[in-house]
């Protein structure tokens, strides 16, 4: 068994599990929170603008971003660590500094870095999780934001904010912003993998709800088609 099948043998199980009582997986993963949009957001500039996002197994954060309209790019990789380290077998050791993450590269006249994170902080993953989302464990799964300037910074730590003193989630979101140091793609049998692998357990029961949360939530910035990172190579 690979490393990466290893990892999320737990979830498969339990999926298999739920399956054999006839509880839908899709129905028993976590619910996408509604949130309000960000009170202060970026203004758009020309060009195509970087965010990278980190929220638990990239798989599903890169599937979420791959099915909005505006992005142009989402790489799954790693950040956080440095180049030295930015491969799967040690980064999941916990003891990189790394965090597993997707590099989303995308129009702000289409979609603003504000409305990515309020896809983010909704259906992408769970903001209040330390070090941790679902079944996965570590700080690789923690819930970060690597910044690529100033006002991307403003807008996420304003946002933060915004909803914690809304109350919108249960617990505070423990999101940590940083500054983009570096960011290292991962190996290509992990990218583009929720598209690829629909029918995988883990995809079936953590990933696939989220997809359906952003068409559901977010139609307006729904797009049918991913897009990928393998058409693109």
């Amino acid at each position: 068994m690979s490393t990466s099948s290893h990892r999320r043998s737990i979830t498969a199980l339990l999926a298999a599990t739920l399956f054999s009582f006839g509880v839908c997986a899709a129905g028993a993963a976590e619910d996408a929170v509604v949130i309000p949009p960000p009170a202060i957001d970026e203004v758009a500039g020309p060009g195509t603008e970087t965010a990278i996002f980190a929220g638990g197994c990239f798989w599903g954060v890169q599937g979420v971003f791959q099915h909005v309209k505006g992005v142009e790019s989402a790489v799954s990789g790693y950040a956080g660590g440095n180049a030295k380290t930015a491969q799967y077998e040690t980064v999941s050791t916990g003891s990189t500094g790394h965090a597993e993450s997707v590099q989303v590269k995308f129009d702000p006249k289409q979609v603003s870095y504000g409305k990515l994170l309020q896809i983010f902080f909704s259906v992408a993953h769970n903001p209040t999780q330390l070090n941790f989302q679902g079944p996965d464990q570590g700080t690789q799964y923690r819930s970060a934001l690597f910044v690529s300037d100033p006002q991307q910074r403003k807008v996420a730590l304003s946002y933060i904010s915004q909803l914690d003193k809304a109350h919108v989630f249960p617990q505070p979101i423990v999101t940590k912003v940083s500054d983009a140091a570096g960011f290292y793609p991962a190996e290509a049998y992990h990218q583009d993998f929720l598209t690829l692998n629909p029918t995988y357990l883990y995809i079936v029961y953590n990933d696939l709800p989220k997809i359906e949360n952003l068409k559901s939530l977010f139609p307006a910035d729904y797009r049918s088609q991913p897009v990928l990172v393998k058409a693109k190579g």
